[in-house]
């Protein structure tokens, strides 16, 4: 989403608490979101479209249990590239983007060029997309990998301020 719509759109209390909502549980029927934001159904259902349409919201997915399905290691990938030109850029992004064990790209700025999130069955794996695609990639000057070794935290998103939606209004405790 663009800033500019950001800046030109301005989020009421219950666009607030539809996207807050949406967020936590995407799979919520529009008639539970609309109890929840104490609105009927068509008005929400509206205002989502309308936030859809806006940009606020991209998509709707399910998390998934990495290790159920057999993606026991994932590591961080430092990345520096010989040329940080915009089309050299543009190029590397377009690659990783259909790498399907990269999950993450994020362009940095400082001594790394893009941080990669992969995720590979075990360590061989990884060593496998290492050794065969990412190190000899076109612009690639070094890789830096670091092994995750637990995550303690993984929330999608951003935060939602709630502060100043009525009471009724606020997230119920779970």
């Amino acid at each position: 989403m663009s800033e500019n719509i950001v800046q030109r759109v301005k989020l009421d209390q219950i666009d607030r608490r539809i996207l807050h909502d949406l967020q936590e549980d995407g799979r919520m029927t529009n008639v539970e979101l609309a109890r929840r934001v104490g609105i009927s159904a068509p008005p929400c259902l509206r205002r989502v479209r309308a936030l859809e349409d806006a940009g606020f919201i991209h998509g709707y997915h399910g998390e998934l249990d990495a290790r159920a399905l057999g993606y026991n290691v994932t590591v961080f990938a430092h990345v520096g590239l010989n040329s940080q030109a915009e089309q050299d850029l543009e190029a590397f992004e377009a690659l990783v983007d259909t790498w399907p064990e990269v999950r993450e790209c994020h362009m940095l700025a400082g001594e790394t060029d893009f941080l990669l999130k992969v995720v590979a069955h075990d360590w061989d794996d990884y060593q496998r997309f290492l050794t065969t695609r990412l190190t000899p990639a076109s612009n690639v000057s070094h890789v830096k990998t670091a092994l995750s070794v637990r995550s303690s935290k993984q929330v999608p998103g951003v935060p939602i301020d709630l502060s100043d939606v009525p009471s009724e209004r606020k997230p119920t405790e779970k």
